[in-house]
């Protein structure tokens, strides 16, 4: 697969694009509010926005507008932002002595932009090598919603879901790949619809050579690291 780069889109944001810690950045106030508060500040804000461009908020098909999308925001696509919403993931022991990797992919991932609040939609691919204990499946497909429901940068995105596995499951022997499209870039911009990004972080044993390859062949990725 071609990894497409939008040189122009890159330029604009600038620096900007360079995520400066894998931690989502976020005030030390950040929980202050309840999210009763939060969504009735988001609908002002919103209805402001609204009335900024124009739009007749008295109509039938707009008034509810606001108070939809802040109930969206803080409870939908920006809820991994609250540490309470954090998927409990419950360890077992590796009763089956199974010593191969464990590859969970194709979880489907809608997460959204932080440069423009465009949403993006891909695939992410995880896989450990158990160090004596395993975690649920479901939970791995858990921890990709929590992380991708707030704003993000796909480089983030990719090695939280890395870090927090690695924390869970005690091992470093950790990857994950995301294959994602950005709306920022296929429906704006450049509008390049064809364009996907991928990003890639390998932990332990995934970062020898064959061990890579064979996650690869796994998922089917025709690409290069």
């Amino acid at each position: 697969m071609k990894i497409e780069k939008d040189l122009e889109d890159f330029e604009a944001i600038g620096d900007d694009h360079i995520s400066t810690s894998s931690e989502t950045p976020l005030r030390n106030d950040a929980f202050k509010l309840s999210n009763d508060e939060k969504m009735d500040i988001i609908k002002d804000d919103v209805h402001h926005i609204m009335e900024t461009l124009g739009l007749d908020l008295t109509d039938d098909s707009l008034k509810g507008t606001p108070n939809r999308v802040a109930k969206m925001f803080v409870n939908e696509i920006f809820g991994g932002l609250d540490p309470k919403r954090k998927p409990k993931a419950s360890t077992f022991d590796n009763k089956y002595k199974y010593g191969e990797m464990l590859v969970e992919k194709n979880i489907t991932l809608y997460s959204t932009c932080e440069h423009h609040l465009l949403p993006i939609v891909g695939r992410a691919h995880v896989a450990y090598i158990s160090n004596g204990t395993v975690v649920g499946l479901s939970k791995m497909n858990r921890i990709v919603d929590y992380y991708a429901k707030r704003p993000q940068v796909q480089e983030r995105l990719t090695i939280q879901i890395v870090k927090e596995l690695q924390e869970v499951l005690n091992t470093q022997d950790v990857a994950c790949i995301i294959d994602a499209k950005h709306l920022c870039v296929n429906s704006r911009g450049i509008r390049d619809i064809e364009s996907s990004t991928v990003t890639s972080e390998f932990g332990g044993k995934f970062k020898d050579k064959d061990t890579k390859r064979e996650f690869l062949d796994y998922i089917k990725l025709e690409t290069t690291f």
